[in-house]
């Protein structure tokens, strides 16, 4: 939902007590309200996810169920790139926002991708494209506290010795299709890896990777910026496929990783994830958040019974709202008693000012004023 972006004074309406008592003796009613989901279509020949607030997802089909799935899924690969954090999606409240993703899409599209199967024959894949509002998509990430990975994202240089069973070779930038699960797979976790150029000076440093010789590489790597070196080989482990790991940032070694797997385009996918994880630990930042609290909040400008349900019905949409409890009818207006996931401060910035606004002249400390508009 949109941050609150100012606080505007409000013109209290009188009101009848009698009236707000009423609707207190009928707050054990629980009261729902449905949706409508919006999407849009963007322009252009080949549609492709470019950003932090877009995302590619395959889809069955182009229905209208396949693509509700797909925003979902997609806002949860946004929120993973935003924050760098891979279980983004497991964090308390991000289920809930995760059923209102299609609130936030600002347009999606669909592209068809041609691939060769094993057999020799073309394949088909649909990709459902989608592109969030940025202002909605922060809104929620700060107010339920995830980490924000700040943009300008390094680019560390990826130094890859595979060894097939007839000698380590270095993956250089001629050969980027073999590395393609490693880069794709630091796309989707919001950053991007590079390649040598591959020379015959890098080719002979294949010694070095294999050895995990992180000074050696460093030395070799200084011609390409950032400092940063994820270190990796590949190579056969009985039946299955493995991989060695190593990210260095600066000449310190951050991370070491192994992976096992029968499927070696899924074991070399390994190497963006454990370099994404060391990158976020180091430079990811948590958005100040309130601690998990009780809140008592009075909302003002509820005039009739349908005014209630449409107070309701919001804060039940409102993720960091764990719990509303009822207190009583005050001159002012209904107040109110809520658990909230990130405290007050989540609860503002999560407040959709086209449903109430905060009264201007609340003093800390005292029971916030919220008017329904």
């Amino acid at each position: 939902m949109p941050p609150r972006s100012r606080i505007r004074r409000m013109h209290r309406p009188k009101r009848s007590i009698a009236m707000l008592v009423w609707l207190l003796a009928a707050l054990l009613g629980t009261f729902a309200v449905t949706g409508t989901a919006f999407a849009q279509r963007m322009e252009g020949d080949r549609a492709a996810a470019i950003g932090p607030y877009a995302a590619e997802i395959t889809v069955r089909s182009q229905s209208e169920s396949e693509r509700e799935a797909g925003f979902t899924r997609a806002l949860a690969q946004v929120l993973g790139k935003l924050s760098g954090d891979r279980n983004a999606a497991q964090r308390p409240g991000v289920a809930q926002e995760l059923r209102r993703a299609s609130q936030y899409v600002e347009g999606y599209d669909y592209r068809q991708d041609e691939g060769v199967s094993s057999r020799g024959s073309p394949t088909f894949t649909t990709k459902l494209v989608v592109r969030f509002r940025q202002a909605d998509v922060d809104a929620v990430a700060g107010a339920l506290g995830l980490p924000i990975w700040p943009d300008p994202r390094p680019k560390p240089v990826m130094w890859l010795a595979i060894d097939d069973g007839s000698g380590p070779r270095l993956v250089g930038l001629q050969q980027n299709n073999v590395a393609r699960p490693t880069l794709d797979r630091a796309i989707e976790r919001g950053f991007r890896l590079g390649l040598p150029n591959g020379n015959a000076a890098e080719q002979a440093a294949v010694g070095a990777i294999w050895r995990g010789d992180t000074a050696a590489i460093a030395r070799i790597s200084s011609r390409y910026s950032p400092p940063m070196q994820l270190i990796g080989k590949l190579y056969r482990d009985g039946a299955n496929w493995k991989a060695d790991w190593i990210f260095v940032d600066g000449g310190r070694v951050l991370a070491r990783w192994s992976e096992t797997g029968a499927d070696a385009r899924r074991t070399l996918a390994t190497g963006a994830d454990g370099a994404a994880d060391a990158l976020v630990k180091r430079y990811a930042r948590t958005s100040p958040v309130g601690a998990p609290a009780t809140q008592a909040i009075v909302f003002s400008g509820i005039n009739s019974s349908a005014d209630y349900i449409r107070l309701t019905a919001q804060l039940q949409r409102m993720s960091v709202v764990r719990a509303i409890r009822p207190v009583r009818a005050t001159p002012l207006g209904l107040e109110v008693q809520l658990d909230l996931l990130t405290g007050l401060t989540g609860f503002r910035r999560m407040a959709d000012e086209n449903v109430f606004v905060e009264a201007d002249g609340n003093i800390e400390g005292v029971t916030p004023v919220f008017h329904l508009r």
